[in-house]
């Protein structure tokens, strides 16, 4: 059975009460729950943090042992270098999500460290990313 992990960075606790009018009205509970069962022979680890240290510390617990890496790191995307080197010291490939077009925002979030060390990026196309994503990552 392939494994999967799922991490989302700060705010992502959030989806579906922040800001709907970017990222939906959906939790990301419920529509991890949706992600399931759209790929029932997949073992989906999911990790949602607030935290920078944490979203590293899962990167190097399970990026080793598992087939793939979907990451949402948020506002970490445009900060975190460190997130950046813990995709690089791994061996799962990663591919990174945004549910928004980060593009079509500020002008600080046109800019991602994290994509370098990733195989694709998803961007602006809401929640659909993620299934995206975990598709390109069976496909390798």
């Amino acid at each position: 059975m392939k494994k999967i992990l799922v991490l989302n960075g700060p705010n992502l606790n959030l989806l579906g009460k922040r800001e709907p009018h970017i990222y939906g009205s959906r939790t990301f509970i419920d529509y991890l729950e949706t992600l399931e069962q759209q790929f029932p022979d997949v073992q989906i680890h999911y990790f949602q943090s607030n935290h920078e240290g944490e979203l590293i510390d899962k990167i190097h617990e399970l990026g080793f042992t598992i087939d793939g890496i979907v990451i949402n790191a948020g506002a970490y995307t445009h900060t975190s270098i460190a997130i950046a080197d813990a995709l690089s010291a791994v061996t799962a490939p990663a591919v990174e999500v945004h549910i928004s077009n980060v593009h079509a925002r500020e002008a600080f979030r046109h800019h991602s460290y994290l994509s370098a060390k990733c195989k694709g990026v998803v961007v602006g196309l809401g929640l659909m990313g993620y299934e995206m994503a975990v598709r390109y990552l069976l496909s390798l």
